[in-house]
């Protein structure tokens, strides 16, 4: 379909909750379709609906090969063990900071035909999950930062020419 301009921080739609996909139409499989291949991009691992402006619970992955999206995802399950890993964002270009992640997660949700779905990863595709459904919270990784790191990384983003302000 069609590759989507992002929304950078500072936008409101990154920080409000989507809303749960009650129809499948087809307006929901262009939306999906628009997910993946805005997501089909060296360096994308993972897109939201919000972070294209859309304020519904879908998002898409791209994680060393394995391709896909989840329609209402909802994280079932996360590993206890966690690790420090760099993270960025789409929406957050070009600032990488180190965030507490579960190692392993996984997550259901439901396919364009509304059946039920299940992608589980570790490392990568672990943080790829979490971060993704952090957006459909609401929820920006900054969020998830010390605050020290959190301070910086605000200060640092207001500076860059992509920030959304009013």
């Amino acid at each position: 379909m069609a590759v989507r301009e992002l929304r950078y921080f500072g936008d409101p739609v990154l920080k409000t909750a989507a809303d749960p996909v009650t129809r499948f139409d087809k307006s929901v499989q262009a939306l999906v379709q628009d997910l993946l291949d805005t997501v089909d991009a060296p360096g994308r691992a993972g897109l939201a609906a919000p972070q294209i402006g859309v304020s519904l619970r879908v998002f898409s992955y791209n994680v060393k090969g394995e391709i896909g999206y989840v329609i209402n995802p909802e994280i079932v399950e996360l590993s206890e063990q966690t690790h420090e890993i760099d993270e960025g964002c789409l929406s957050v270009p070009q600032l990488w900071f180190p965030t507490v992640r579960a190692k392993r997660a996984v997550v259901r949700g439901v396919d364009l035909r509304n059946e039920p779905v299940t992608v589980q990863g570790e490392d990568v595709m672990a943080q790829c999950l979490q971060h993704e459904t952090d957006h459909l919270d609401g929820l920006l990784y900054l969020d998830r930062l010390t605050s020290e790191r959190r301070r910086a990384a605000l200060r640092e983003a207001r500076q860059r020419d992509w920030f959304w302000s009013r």
